[in-house]
């Protein structure tokens, strides 16, 4: 038996699409939920049915705006939580402020161990995420967090794209690395890794140093967790084309894409870019493709909601 008879799903306004193909693939119905504002711009939340003792679900990526979209989050969390919800579940496809979980000088904030205090005090039971930009954010939490990953469903469609093709994987800088080799677990066959070195003399410049790994003649696939400018793939692309790649593709699981990067990167010879539907972009150019992570995060759901194993799921998720 469940801990909890129901499961109710609501979101905010950060990515009401993915929301609604989640409810689709639990066939449950979105919780009647108003996300507004007052005039003076803040965040006014009225929740219309009844959620008591409810498994609550609250779909909302902090994706840009940030800001905005987070602190809907929090108010939709206190809103469920003074409701009585029996346990309430914070869905984040995209953290936002993930990038920012360490100190690289003095004086700096850790700003996801502060977003996962704001969360856990508002009144979050759990969290579900996707491919944090560094997995030890998991540990800022006191609280349940489950980690998914989106490498399967990008690299089962790169094999589709790339059928019979001699391909490599390619870092695009060395923090990719990790991720990278995680990805290539997904082959049947052994693929090659190649690491891009990069320097920023300024902060959104991105200087190519070097490119460890043979490219040359094969199909390249770029592996990222975050497009933002799109300056690091650019380069990526510019250095693996030089070195002789005959294709390039790219896998990125969450397209910020800061204002000017999906038309810069359309200009780039990369041939197609894959990214999922973390965050809601609504209008892209033809080079993108969109594979959803709907029906991964309704599984998962359901797991929770009826008390079986996420782990397990993950496990299972691994290699084709």
């Amino acid at each position: 038996m469940p801990a909890f008879e129901r499961m109710v799903l609501m979101t905010g306004n950060a990515n009401r699409p993915l929301a609604q193909h989640i409810a689709e693939c639990v066939r449950r119905p979105l919780a009647r939920v108003l996300v507004s504002r007052f005039r003076d711009g803040e965040t006014q939340v009225l929740i219309e049915d009844d959620i008591r003792n409810a498994d609550v679900f609250i779909v909302q990526p902090t994706s840009p705006p940030v800001n905005e979209n987070l602190m809907e989050l929090l108010v939709l969390i206190d809103a469920a939580r003074r409701a009585s919800a029996g346990r309430i579940t914070a869905v984040l496809p995209y953290y936002g402020y993930s990038r920012q979980e360490k100190k690289t000088r003095g004086r700096e904030p850790i700003t996801a161990k502060l977003v996962a205090n704001l969360l856990t005090t508002a009144g979050a039971n759990r969290i579900l995420t996707v491919d944090l930009t560094n997995p030890a954010i998991e540990g800022f939490f006191d609280i349940p967090v489950d980690h998914l990953t989106a490498a399967k469903l990008l690299a089962t469609r790169i094999k589709e794209l790339c059928y019979d093709e001699e391909i490599v994987l390619v870092a695009p800088d060395e923090g990719a690395v990790r991720r990278v080799d995680h990805f290539r677990r997904y082959f049947h066959r052994e693929v090659p890794l190649a690491v891009i070195f990069k320097d920023r003399p300024r902060p959104d410049e991105v200087k190519v140093v070097g490119l460890v790994g043979d490219v040359t003649g094969k199909t390249a696939v770029l592996v990222d967790d975050i497009i933002s400018t799109g300056g690091t793939l650019t380069a990526a692309a510019e250095e693996v084309q030089k070195r002789g790649a005959t294709r390039i593709l790219a896998a990125v699981t969450h397209p910020v894409l800061a204002e000017g990067a999906a038309e810069r990167l359309a200009e780039t010879s990369i041939e197609r870019i894959l990214i999922t539907d973390t965050i809601y972009t609504p209008e892209l150019p033809p080079l993108f493709e969109v594979v959803t992570l709907a029906p991964l995060l309704g599984e998962v759901l359901n797991r929770i909601h009826f008390g079986i194993s996420v782990s397990e799921l993950m496990r299972n998720n691994v290699p084709l």
